[in-house]
């Protein structure tokens, strides 16, 4: 069977303000991974596109990012959900 790596990237340009998850967790689809706390002082919360185990968590919290800036990398689980 095929690998797929899911990479997320940032929505938005502002502060890591916290992370739900951690380097090899299993996550999935549409649970939350990060909030990002604006310039424009919104908090945007990233979620998970796809169920699988994170293989590369990319930040920090308290660093800032820049739009499309790479986030984390998931492993898809490639099985399938009822929300599909």
């Amino acid at each position: 069977m095929k690998e797929v790596i899911e990479a997320i990237y940032s929505p938005c340009c502002g502060k890591i303000e916290t992370l739900f998850v951690d380097q090899d967790s299993y996550v999935y689809e549409w649970e939350k991974l990060i909030l990002i706390h604006t310039e424009d002082h919104k908090k945007v919360e990233v979620r998970a596109g796809v169920s699988g185990h994170i293989v590369s968590l990319e930040v920090t919290e308290k660093q800032n990012v820049t739009h499309e800036t790479l986030l984390i990398k998931v492993k898809d689980d490639l099985l399938i959900t009822g929300s599909e």
